[in-house]
């Protein structure tokens, strides 16, 4: 069962224009400590205007861990690292081994979380990485993502989880006996660097203070299946409306039968998909959209620009946002973090903004246009999903960690 916490104030981040400042303001203000992991960290406008602060923190004492992922972050220079690291960033990559050649089952084991903790006071979480919204393919409109800032009693187990992490990195990088050592050290001190001019505001918090949430992780010990199920207990319980909007949507069989089990008492359901195709597997999301739209559930897609979301909206009082999609690489191999919210100001607000995306910018998918034209996508799609399954049982059962 999901443990709900009490007495949090959760405020919802739309893309990168509300993220970022709110994420560089609280860097900003740091004096202790700050955690921040990221699977994609690409050194655009964003990246330097994030590393600059990074580095303004620690060179005014303030330990910065930052802990990317060896896949997401295989492009990033090793000159911005180095400078990172100069002025005393700490930075660790989580398997940083991605060689295809490796033969190894645990290559797509991945840290695909969006986490960041500053003096224990402030947190975030979400599905956006540390990139530019408009760092883009084809000059396309930015992507559209989400991310919550986090105050109250639920920032210990944001904490707890981000400080095991770093450490059981830091174990297996042989690290550990120089962090022990340099933990409370304070990094020297060095001239000042040059604010970076900030082009939005970060937007200010609600003043709701009693949310009721979970932080809910994935991993591949003792929370194997507990993103998963927090989304099938609220699908199982859901009397009039389920949104999904997500953006690699490839659900297993047991989310199949609670999405469809929904829709035949009635629920209301609605997925918001990825329209533009990023690469040939995304094609197995289409495996199940003709038994999907058989039972009325609805679908859209996406097809403005590209759609990074991992939400969802359950009769407007249980939200979730996050960096886990609905498909095997998230919900059976990678490192995810999502935040669940029970409240009502907050669900609604998050539902506004999807139904927003879906008036907009989705196309609806017809059945009986999706029955009669697209023969040769169907066909596609189940090879792909065929793929996809191939993957999964090459690598999804390694007892590597």
């Amino acid at each position: 069962m999901t443990p709900f916490i009490s007495g949090n104030q959760i405020q919802l981040l739309r893309n990168g224009i509300e993220y970022f400042p709110a994420l560089e303001a609280a860097i900003e203000h740091a004096s202790h400590e700050i955690y921040l992991q990221t699977y994609i960290y690409e050194p655009d406008n964003i990246g330097l205007r994030i590393g600059e602060a990074l580095k303004r923190a620690a060179q005014r004492g303030v330990t910065v861990n930052v802990l990317l992922d060896g896949f997401g972050c295989k492009n990033l220079p090793s000159g911005f690292v180095n400078d990172l690291e100069k002025a005393g960033v700490k930075i660790m990559f989580y398997r940083p081994k991605i060689s295809p050649w490796t033969l190894k089952k645990s290559r797509l084991r991945r840290m695909h979380r969006k986490v960041a903790i500053i003096d224990g006071k402030v947190g975030f979480v979400g599905g956006i990485n540390i990139i530019d919204d408009y760092n883009v393919p084809d000059n396309t409109p930015p992507r559209i993502d989400y991310a919550v800032r986090v105050e109250g009693k639920l920032l210990p187990a944001i904490l707890i989880s981000a400080h095991k992490l770093w450490r059981r990195i830091s174990f297996t990088h042989l690290q550990a006996n120089n962090l022990l050592q340099s933990y409370h050290l304070k990094t020297a001190q060095s001239e000042p660097l040059t604010p970076v001019n900030l082009q939005e505001k970060a937007v200010p918090p609600h003043k709701k203070h009693n949310v009721n949430a979970a932080f809910v992780l994935r991993d591949n010990v003792l929370n194997r299946r507990s993103i998963e199920n927090a989304y099938l207990t609220a699908i199982a319980q859901a009397q009039t409306e389920i949104i999904i909007a997500n953006a690699y949507f490839v659900p297993g069989r047991r989310f199949r039968k609670a999405l469809l089990a929904a829709a035949k008492r009635g629920v209301n359901v609605k997925l918001l998909l990825q329209g533009r195709l990023e690469y040939f597997l995304m094609l197995a999301t289409h495996a199940f959209y003709a038994d999907f739209l058989k039972h009325s559930i609805e679908i859209y897609e996406y097809r403005k620009g590209y759609m990074h979301s991992k939400v969802a909206v359950i009769d407007s009082q249980w939200a979730t946002v996050g960096s886990s999609n609905i498909d095997p690489f998230s919900l059976l191999l990678a490192r995810e973090a999502n935040v669940i919210v029970k409240d009502k100001h907050f669900a609604t607000e998050l539902r506004t903004d999807i139904m927003h995306s879906i008036e907009e910018s989705a196309y609806h998918v017809l059945p009986e246009e999706w029955s009669s034209r697209h023969l040769f996508k169907r066909f596609l799609s189940w090879l792909a999903y065929g793929l996809v399954r191939v993957f999964v049982g090459l690598i999804g059962y390694s007892k590597e960690q």
